[in-house]
């Protein structure tokens, strides 16, 4: 009797809900596979034809810019391709599904980005014609401060990267059952070798095919979604039951995870840092030749980016309608909420031929766009701030490609294998926004500094970044040691099993921690971080430049035209005569 007691208790705990999974697991099929093969073999193809067949790349600036003559489309929807990583497909929808849509409001923040960016700090950059965006910190400071910045920048790839490439391959993963770590290194290699062959033109065409398939993957599957949920109305009342779309959350304490200002305020922030003044997307905002144009291209990278937030928070509206009262995480299912998506995208197409592994090929298609935008661009920086000199005086600038080309190789396999880190950090959107800030923050507030404060001087600037950067390494990492041993803890709003028309064995919602213990700058909303880092890095810059001696007045070149009302009076006599102590005479363009 208690042996068939015992065999009793192992079917219904062990068996049962094994076989349950197998039955219920959707499966890849051979269509999906070789739609994904396909994709990865167009996007090689591209490479070998701007690196081999089409116009030739001589010069470092036709390698990383184009020769200045791309279009305005081509360059906008590279820019859209190149930030739709992983991140938005896949964790920004389970995030909404697990916390709500508040997200959503992040639509507020890129109307207020884009004019951030072409009236305050895109008129510096395309009048000055640089290549690297720190080389405007050499001209408002010194080459120390545009090598710190340099340097940052380099530190933000290598902690973004990873985490955009681990992942689309935890989706692959958790469609096939292939290893994550058999499949990163074969696609980050194929990115890394049209990106290498291919430069600027070849990013620019194989983000226009990606985004194409990625954008067609999301438009299908989310019609597919709401054909399953019974339409939009249903829902809309579905996520309004369940405290989805609370979006008018005014609570001003800053260490409310959603709130309407964490997200508004904090994200616009964050996006500032992450477009505005990052080398990656002004490097492509320089790549046309006249700046009208590239002010339209910043408003249509801006409009398609809401348009793909939208869409992103709306799968995760459609994916609580489906799973609100059956959560396949507490049915095991899934291992964890970042497989979410991609069960969600098996359950609803999987009946259509081919359309599972469209979609992860559009998820995989986000995240080499860019992952091949930021390889092509942080080459650029590092040749640029820390070679190009060198390379000039040894008369080696005529191989310059051949260095660029390297750098990227080299990059590409360090962030690749930085993926085996980041698998074990969890928390993919807040982990990707958190580690961002740890060079965003204080690059950001070196850029405002040199932008908006005449009187802010090179020992501020550089100084100001150090303060930055050792405080938002403290609240990060401090933030993640509490997580780490349960003493942080975001728990999902109400989800349950009720629904499920299976069994369901020992599934638990994980019960709310008393975080009060916690010191208040480690509980802060991951939102405000970057506005934190920055204003960290502006107040202190202010307080070491007004401390030390004036280095004199400013060129009005490189500062941004908005507060040119106040600066002296005798600035334009001081621009005819060139008396400024800045390292280098700027050239203006005339359009």
């Amino acid at each position: 009797m208690e042996n068939l007691t015992t065999l009793l208790y192992d079917t219904s705990t062990t068996v049962i809900p094994e076989l349950l999974e197998k039955v219920m697991q959707p499966i890849f099929s051979w269509y999906d596979y070789i739609l994904f093969t396909a994709m990865l073999f167009l996007s090689s193809l591209i490479g070998i034809y701007f690196g081999c067949f089409g116009s030739k790349q001589k010069t470092a600036q036709d390698y990383l810019m184009g020769g200045k003559q791309m279009k305005v489309i081509p360059i906008a929807i590279s820019l859209i391709a190149s930030h739709t990583s992983g991140i938005t497909l896949l964790a920004i929808p389970a995030d909404v599904y697990k916390f709500g849509g508040t997200y959503l409001l992040g639509t507020l923040s890129m109307v207020m980005l884009a004019f951030i960016t072409n009236y305050v700090f895109l008129p510096i950059f395309y009048k000055l014609e640089i290549t690297s965006t720190y080389e405007y910190l050499e001209r408002r400071f010194d080459n120390r401060v545009r090598r710190c910045a340099s340097g940052l920048f380099a530190l933000s790839i290598f902690l973004y990267l990873p985490i955009v490439t681990y992942i689309p391959a935890l989706a692959f993963s958790a469609a096939t059952g292939v290893s994550v770590h058999l499949i990163t290194p074969v696609v980050c290699g194929v990115c890394i070798f049209y990106t290498t062959i291919g430069g600027l033109k070849a990013v620019v065409w194989t983000d226009t095919l990606q985004f194409t398939v990625t954008v067609g993957a999301m438009v299908t599957v989310f019609y597919l979604g709401l054909q399953s949920t019974g339409g939009i109305a249903n829902v809309f009342y579905e996520s309004l039951e369940g405290n989805r779309l609370d979006l008018f959350n005014f609570d001003p304490n800053p260490t409310t995870r959603d709130s309407f200002w964490a997200v508004v305020i904090g994200l616009t922030v964050h996006w500032v840092g992450h477009t505005s003044v990052n080398q990656g997307c002004v490097q492509k905002f320089l790549a046309v030749n006249t700046f009208e144009k590239a002010k339209k291209t910043v408003y249509y990278y801006c409009f398609g980016m809401i348009l793909i937030k939208i869409i992103s928070v709306w799968t995760g509206l459609i994916m609580y309608t489906l799973y609100h009262d059956c959560d396949p995480f507490l049915t095991k299912h899934i291992q964890n909420k970042d497989h979410l998506l991609p069960y969600y995208v098996m359950d609803v197409a999987g009946k259509v031929p081919g359309l599972s592994g469209l979609f992860i090929a559009g998820v995989f298609c986000a995240a080499l766009s860019t992952l091949s935008a930021n390889l092509n661009c942080l080459s650029g920086t590092i040749y640029e701030d820390f070679l190009k000199d060198r390379l000039e005086k040894k008369g080696c600038h005529k191989t310059a490609t051949h260095f660029l080309k390297l750098i990227v190789v080299v990059v590409g396999v360090v962030s690749t294998l930085m993926v085996y880190v980041v698998e074990h950090l969890g928390g993919l959107m807040a982990l990707s926004i958190s580690l961002g800030s740890v060079a965003h923050a204080p690059l950001l507030g070196m850029f405002t500094l040199g932008a908006l404060c005449p009187r802010a001087n090179s020992k501020g600037a550089f100084w100001g970044s150090i303060v930055g950067v050792a405080s938002m390494m403290v609240l990060i990492f401090g933030g993640k040691y509490y997580e780490t041993i349960g003493m942080i803890q975001h728990v999902s709003q109400n989800l349950s099993t009720d629904g499920c028309d299976f069994p369901v064995f020992n599934s638990t919602i994980p019960q709310t921690v008393n975080m009060h213990q916690v010191p208040f700058m480690f509980r802060l909303s991951f939102y405000y971080l970057t506005l934190v880092g920055t204003t960290i890095t502006i107040v202190a810059g202010l307080i070491i430049s007004y401390s030390t001696a004036d280095e004199g007045p400013v060129n009005p070149d490189v500062i941004s035209p908005v507060i040119h009302f106040l600066l002296p009076s005798n600035s334009k006599q001081k621009e005819a005569n060139g008396d400024y102590h800045s390292v280098k005479l700027v050239i203006t363009r005339k359009d």
